[in-house]
């Protein structure tokens, strides 16, 4: 079953941010991610969400774990850690109950 990472934050320091997406990306690629939504000017419906909204999609929730626990996406991850503030939570697909 599909697993997706979202992620809502605002980010505090743009030019420490700026290199995180350049490394994430293949990180993603390598782990078959597919990036749904990527934006940083997103709007708020309802609550206090931050302004970058970030959907990712995994082939399961294993493939998400080994993405983030990989040595190549810990190496990075302080490039959003450190210059952003908000959530990210791991999901999986919705199954129609039957």
């Amino acid at each position: 079953m599909a697993a997706y990472v979202i992620a809502s934050y605002d980010i505090t320091d743009a030019s420490g941010y700026a290199e995180y997406t350049p490394k994430v990306v293949p990180t993603l690629i390598a782990h078959g991610a597919e990036v749904l939504v990527a934006d940083h000017h997103s709007e708020a419906a309802e609550g206090r969400p931050g302004k970058s909204t970030i959907v990712l999609k995994f082939e399961s929730r294993d493939a998400l774990h080994a993405w983030y626990g990989s040595p190549e996406y810990q190496a990075i991850i302080h490039h959003r850690t450190d210059n952003s503030e908000g959530v990210m939570v791991f999901a999986e697909g919705f199954v129609p109950p039957s």
